[in-house]
C-alpha cells in the first residue's frame, strides 16, 4: 500500500495564482463574491428578510436573491446606490 501525500488547497491555489491570467480572473471573481456576501451580511445586520429589503427597493424577493448570488454579474451602480440607501449605508468606490 502506498501512502499519498495530501495536498492542501491553499498550496494549490498559491501555485495557480502565480499565473497572471489566473490571478486576474480570481481577483475579478472575488469582487462579485465579496459584493454578494456583503449585501446579504448588511441586510441581515439590519434585520431584514429578503422580502423586506425587496419592498424597500420596490422589487421582488427573487431579485434580492439574485443580488445576493455570487453568480450575479449584472448589478449596476444605480442598484448598488439604492441598496445602500435601503440599508442605511453609502457607497465608497476606490481603485486600489
Amino acid at each position: 500500500m502506498t501512502v499519498r501525500k495530501l495536498i492542501k488547497f491553499d498550496d494549490v491555489l498559491k501555485e495557480q495564482l502565480k499565473d497572471a491570467r489566473t490571478r486576474m480572473a480570481y481577483d475579478e471573481e472575488a469582487v462579485y463574491v465579496d459584493l454578494a456576501v456583503e449585501i446579504a451580511r448588511l441586510r441581515e445586520k439590519e434585520g431584514y428578510s429578503q422580502k423586506e429589503l425587496a419592498k424597500k427597493l420596490h422589487t421582488t424577493q427573487q431579485t434580492v436573491s439574485r443580488l445576493e448570488s455570487t453568480d450575479n454579474r449584472s448589478i449596476s451602480l444605480g442598484t448598488l446606490i439604492r441598496i445602500a440607501k435601503a440599508l442605511h449605508k453609502r457607497i465608497d468606490i476606490r481603485f486600489v
